[in-house]
């Protein structure tokens, strides 16, 4: 890739991370910014395995919840520094993702994606049961302890810890992603087939990407506990791992900004949907867009039709092509 394109993104990049930063300053709330932030990175972990390496799995709520319950653990019960409890959280998740690369990553298709969603689901029954869970209830009032010598009980502290966080594995991802491991990981998606005669061991290569996509899931399932002081049983259930891939989706799979865009899309929706329906309400005079926010599957539904109809490739996707063509 052209070096100059490289350095315009890295540029548009840090442009863009210097503006999630002011939004607080701005008047952004900022518990909300930092969950933003936290689905953000689970969608971009996704992203990872699924944009870059050709691997849907149905199962990725698996990892955000292990590193919930874990990280939450290690800080209530245990005790654990902040850091460690974030890293104990990630390890958690690396090492369930490891356990389900090794039983899926030789299937491909319909049945690596069935397999990694049966897993998940066994595992979250297991979280159902389990005392250190707390069951339906959750695992409540986690505490956020100190990061650095910094108290992270002030939600603006916390903002810059985790939004520093965020950085550090999109840098990550970004690195890899432009590696030559990155570049056996496209390939793979492209033609596995090719990739195997030029001597390439697809099956290590896709269980390597299976469990960095695990592990930094796991960091966003850490990092979301430690900002809501909570990890309950939502973490861990199938419709999470749905949520990811629309994200993914109507963000633009196989670009880095694009889970981005999505998890803000839909996080938003999930989060202002009852307030736009009063809205619409009042304009048109129909009471029935009062009961909008009771109603957000079926907005975030909708979406997903329209994305697939007409965006095929996410709103980032199609803004990228669209850019491709005036250049032509």
């Amino acid at each position: 890739m052209n070096k100059k394109l490289i350095d315009s993104k890295v540029l548009g990049y840090a442009a863009l991370f210097v503006g999630i930063g002011l939004l607080p300053l701005l008047g952004a709330y900022p518990v909300f910014v930092m969950k933003v932030l936290c689905y953000a990175l689970f969608a971009c972990a996704f992203n990872l395995l699924v944009g870059f390496t050709g691997l849907l799995s149905f199962g990725h709520a698996a990892f955000l919840g292990t590193a919930g319950y874990v990280c939450g653990h290690a800080l209530k019960v245990w005790g654990l520094p902040t850091p460690v409890g974030l890293i104990a959280g990630m390890a958690g998740a690396a090492a369930v993702g490891l356990v389900f690369g090794l039983l899926a990553i030789r299937r491909s298709g319909i049945y690596f994606s069935m397999i990694t969603l049966a897993l998940a689901q066994m595992l979250y029954f297991y979280f159902l049961q389990a005392p250190f869970t707390g069951g339906e209830d959750g695992l409540q009032s986690v505490p956020r302890g100190h990061f650095l010598g910094l108290n992270l009980a002030n939600d603006l502290t916390l903002f810059y810890v985790v939004l520093g966080i965020f950085v550090a594995a999109f840098w990550l991802i970004y690195r890899i992603v432009h590696s030559p491991f990155g570049q056996v990981l496209t390939s793979i998606r492209e033609n596995e087939a090719r990739a195997t005669s030029l001597g390439y061991d697809t099956a290590r290569f896709k269980l390597l990407a299976f469990v960095l996509s695990a592990a930094l899931a796991g960091l966003a399932g850490a990092t979301k506990t430690l900002v809501l002081g909570f990890a309950t049983l939502t973490d861990a259930i199938w419709t999470t791992s749905g949520l990811v891939i629309l994200m993914t989706l109507v963000g633009g799979m196989g670009t880095l900004v694009g889970p981005m865009v999505g998890a803000l899309v839909i996080i938003a929706l999930e989060n202002k949907i009852g307030d736009l329906g009063n809205l619409l309400a009042d304009v048109t005079g129909v009471a029935w867009f009062n009961g909008l926010g009771e109603s957000v599957s079926l907005v975030t539904g909708l979406i997903f039709i329209v994305c697939v109809l007409a965006f095929r490739r996410g709103i980032v996707g199609e803004a990228m092509a669209m850019l491709e063509r005036r250049r032509a």
